[in-house]
């Protein structure tokens, strides 16, 4: 076995696929014998052709849920073993200096909240400054926003952002004209115009935190191991405040490390990578990971979406290592606050994952990462695939309530009682469900600190009781979401990029019941059947985790969208997480000066105040012109567009931004000379001339 440049064992090929064999093996096994007794169980009553689809459907989800469950099941074991599985073997203090070559930290922005997106590279900056290493790294902010108050307000903010850290020539911002092949895209022209400049670039979403160690880690990883192309972390979820984002997170803290740590065992140097977060060798990326346009119309053709599982793949394929750094800590993200927004951002997800499916049998991918893409697949199609499995034992039972004369039991295979034979098999289904959340206990109770870290015993069982309820509740309104995500992907409709809310506060009844109201109708139909197939209520008992999930969509949705219940579940000692306990410094910094800027008073009414600022500022209107010209827009124009562009200056001089539509906003902002010659005309007229707005602006900024 060949020993890697940090001291870790490397798997030969042929023990790789022996611990893959073994890791699936066991859930395959499992699901035979399972499927055995469903099928038993299923022609005591009588063998239709139903019955065969049912089978089917049977088999298909209990070999999902036991690999899922082996991943909870693999994890714990290596992690009680202490089993060599990672590639950090280096200390995170080491002292050793870090490469000449610079690392680029990147982070692709689109329509994002531009304070939260300042504020977390400020928190990363000054984590690096505070290390000592700041110089080695260069920070660049890539936007693809369409919003032209968005715009403005990047511009502004990062200017001031370079003046206060006094970082000029370390923090860049370029902002794209086109938004061709969305993130990626973005990624890509950044490459094309800096990465020859770079060794590595760490890739970050706008709510990506990293701690000044963990990226310093990280480097010192890909010097120790110079076959290694992509270093993905394991981000914590953070900053939740609403009920829903404080589960998601607890659910993440306490039960990720063992499922991170069940992947590692079967993947290791043949990993994945989940687009941020992550540090990148950039010449094999350059080289290797500029992406297909994919055949046929969308949704399915065109750009890839989860561009991320197809890079990492392309990397693998050409010899490169993709490790998952699981055990670095000062990685984080955060998730969304409600619901519904988890929706939204499923179904782009959705559509990203099935688009796999053409390439999943693609030339030359490793075996790895086939798997990585189709369980990605498999995650949503699970949804239509458990939908129609309940939609279809429910009119069985229907159609047998239904029979003037039941069934006589036929005689069965294994000899033992009916409702025995039904409960062999619900024990077996539950005990895989429930049996990650059991390991994540008992790996808590296994370490002191870790266990104070989350508030204690008490507080950790009784976060999970009360999160298993919700997760409960809360799964079949996802399985409807997703089935109907799923369906729409296959009768040809897109998804549209639309940027993510990161700061919604709760969602209203309104917006809840116009989202939730055919989740509602499920659940008082299947409730109706259900009283229809028995009257005595049995067969709703059975039901009723789909039911009252259903029936609860709105005020679910709701309830948990709410901050206010996240504090109260918070004083109460649920859902706490070692960041919460113990704030990050990093954290800190970003919710502290969050909170300043918050309470600064805002610039008085005035509407449109950004473009506003972006005429009247002499230092803002220069620095945006500037950047202008380095994107060479001093291009011959089309005949007519001077004119064109002089007409809305008059328009947005003399009638107000709030005349001007956005497309024209964007059409006068893109332009510098209308921005230069906007400056002097707004400082220069009279003010009688200027709409009201202007003539409150410059008083203002004249006071």
């Amino acid at each position: 076995m060949a020993k890697s440049p940090c001291n870790m064992t490397l798997l030969t090929t042929s023990q790789s696929t022996r611990r893959q064999l073994f890791f699936f093996g066991i859930p395959f096994l499992l699901t035979a014998v399972t499927t055995l007794l469903f099928l038993d169980l299923l022609n005591r009553r009588g063998w239709t052709g139903a019955s065969t689809v049912l089978a089917i459907l049977f088999s298909i989800l209990f070999f999902i849920l036991s690999v899922g469950a082996m991943h909870a099941v693999v994890g714990f074991f290596v992690r009680w073993r202490g089993s060599q599985t990672r590639i950090s073997a280096v200390d995170p203090g080491s002292t050793s200096p870090l490469p000449e070559a610079s690392t680029a930290i990147v982070i692709p922005i689109y329509n994002e909240p531009t304070e939260r997106v300042c504020e977390g590279l400020r928190a990363i900056y000054e984590s690096l400054e505070v290390k000592g290493t700041v110089e080695h790294f260069d920070f660049y902010i890539l936007s693809d926003t369409t919003d032209p108050a968005r715009w403005i307000e990047e511009e502004a903010r990062w200017f001031s952002l370079v003046r206060e850290l006094n970082a000029l020539g370390r923090i860049y911002y370029r902002r794209r004209s086109e938004n061709i092949a969305r993130k990626s895209g973005n990624v890509r022209d950044f490459l094309r115009s800096w990465g020859k400049r770079h060794r590595y670039m760490v890739v970050l979403d706008a709510d990506s935190i990293m701690t000044g160690d963990a990226i310093v880690q990280l480097v010192r990883l890909m010097e120790s191991r110079p076959q290694a192309g992509l270093i993905q972390t394991a981000p914590r979820l953070v900053r939740g405040k609403s009920l829903f984002a404080r589960m998601q997170q607890f659910a993440n803290a306490l039960y990720g490390p063992l499922f991170i740590s069940g992947l590692n065992y079967w993947s290791r140097e043949a990993g994945n990578y989940w687009g941020h977060n992550a540090i990148i060798r950039v010449e094999p990326f350059m080289k290797f990971c500029d992406l297909p346009i994919l055949p046929g119309r969308k949704p399915f053709g065109g750009e890839i979406l989860s561009h991320d599982f197809v890079e990492a793949a392309l990397l693998i394929k050409e010899g490169w290592e993709v490790w998952l750094a699981d055990d670095i800590q000062g990685t984080y993200e955060e998730g969304p606050p409600s619901l519904i927004d988890a929706a939204v951002r499923d179904r782009r997800w959705c559509q990203g994952n099935l688009q796999h499916s053409l390439l999943l049998f693609a030339n030359g991918l490793r075996g790895a990462s086939r798997t990585h893409l189709g369980m990605g697949i498999l995650g949503y199609l699970i949804a239509p695939l458990w939908l129609s499995f309940l939609m279809l034992g429910t009119w069985m039972a229907f159609r047998l309530s239904e029979t003037a004369s039941p069934p006589r039991i036929k005689e069965k295979v294994i000899a033992i009682d009916y409702n025995v034979h039904v409960f062999l098999i619900l024990g077996i289904t539950f005990t895989l469900l429930f049996s990650p959340k059991i390991l994540a206990l008992l790996d808590l109770l296994r370490d002191r600190t870790r266990r104070a870290a989350f508030g204690g015993f008490r507080a950790v069982s009784k976060s999970i009781i009360f999160e298993t309820l919700c997760s409960a509740l809360l799964a079949p309104i996802l399985m409807l979401f997703h089935t109907f995500f799923v369906v729409n992907i296959f009768l040809g409709r897109s998804v549209s990029w639309n940027a993510q809310e990161r700061d919604r506060d709760g969602t209203s009844w309104i917006d809840a019941t116009l989202v939730h109201w055919p989740h509602t109708l499920a659940g008082c139909i299947w409730t109706v059947i259900a009283f229809q197939i028995d009257p005595n209520g049995s067969y709703f008992l059975w039901l009723s985790p789909i039911a009252f999930g259903l029936l609860l969509s709105i005020p679910l949705s709701v309830f948990t969208s709410r901050t206010s219940w996240g504090n109260e579940t918070k004083r109460d000692e649920f859902f706490l997480i070692p960041e919460e306990l113990e704030v990050p410094p990093e954290i800190a910094s970003i919710d502290r000066n969050l909170k300043l800027s918050s309470s600064k008073p805002a610039p008085g009414d005035i509407k449109n105040y950004d473009l506003i600022s972006l005429v009247l500022d002499p230092y803002l209107n220069a620095v945006h012109v500037s950047l202008l010209k380095e994107k060479n827009l001093y291009q011959e124009e089309p005949p007519g567009q001077r004119d064109h562009h002089e007409w809305l200056c008059i328009q947005l001089l003399q009638g107000g931004p709030s005349k001007l539509t956005s497309k024209q906003k964007m059409t006068i902002i893109s332009d510098p000379e209308s921005l230069i010659n906007l400056h002097a005309a707004a400082w220069q007229s009279s003010t009688s001339r200027l709409a009201s707005e202007w003539r409150k602006a410059i008083k203002e900024l004249a006071a």
